[in-house]
């Protein structure tokens, strides 16, 4: 009975750690541009007790064997990137990707991070930042006297300034996209981090050669669907309570023998 116990141990440990994953997605369902993930389990080592195959005469072999489980572990958490749906705001600094790609976010150290949350400012300077003050990047600084701002579905940022009625292109967002988008690190704030598993950020021109185009005036939600999540809670909280039982069973089993031995 011992083995049970800690096979039921590495049950219960499992989905403790998927519910904790699925209460990040539904206390992130109002976050803009966020995207959920998903526990990836996978069966720990097998005693091989007879191995299958193996000759059981000379003639014949075993055709199964007897392979008894260890248990089951979390190895990862898997980023599904489908895209949240378009909202309008009405403010011109917000801004959406449709499609591919992510917003280029210069941090403090000088590095560079990415995010697919378009709710910018600006500071004290007229440079578009985040809501953390981290720059947009490439820069775009726009003037004190601009009476619109404008972003054009190519990245193209435009101002008309008091008395001159003709716009005037004052930069170009350029977006990055990736090959493995779930492979980024995620760090908070909306950002993410290239790493080894994303592979190099891929940068362009919005609306070119994949990249999603950029749309003002608009958020993307988060995707996460509150009904699915709701779902997984429940099976996760079931097979808890499944593992749990196993736990109760076996104890039982071990009081029975030790009382009536």
């Amino acid at each position: 009975m011992l083995p049970a116990l800690w096979v039921a141990k590495t049950g219960l440990s499992a989905q403790d750690t998927n519910l904790t994953v699925i209460s990040n997605n539904l206390a992130n369902v109002s976050t803009t541009g966020f995207k959920r993930d998903r526990a990836e389990f996978q069966d720990l080592l097998y005693q091989i007790k007879r191995q299958p195959g193996a000759q059981s005469t000379q003639d014949s072999e075993l055709p199964s064997g007897l392979q008894v489980g260890t248990g089951v572990s979390i190895v990862g958490t898997q980023k599904n990137f489908t895209a949240g749906n378009l909202q309008q705001t009405g403010q011109p600094l917000d801004m959406a990707i449709n499609g591919r790609g992510f917003f280029q976010i210069l941090q403090p150290d000088g590095t560079t991070s990415y995010t697919r949350d378009g709710t910018f400012h600006l500071d004290s300077n007229g440079q578009v930042v985040t809501a953390n003050g981290f720059a947009l990047e490439p820069a775009i600084v726009v003037p004190n006297d601009a009476q619109t701002f404008t972003v054009g579905a190519d990245g193209t940022v435009s101002v008309t300034i008091a008395g001159n009625p003709a716009s005037q292109v004052i930069g170009n967002l350029q977006t990055a996209d990736f090959i493995n988008p779930a492979g980024l690190q995620a760090t908070g704030n909306n950002l993410f981090l290239e790493t080894a598993a994303s592979g190099a950020p891929q940068v362009g021109t919005p609306g070119l050669n994949g990249f999603g185009t950029t749309l003002q005036r608009t958020l993307e939600t988060s995707n996460v669907s509150t009904v699915e999540e709701m779902v997984n809670m429940i099976t996760t909280q079931r097979a808890y309570e499944m593992n749990s039982k196993v736990i109760s069973t076996a104890d039982q089993m071990l009081s029975f023998v030790t009382q009536n031995l």
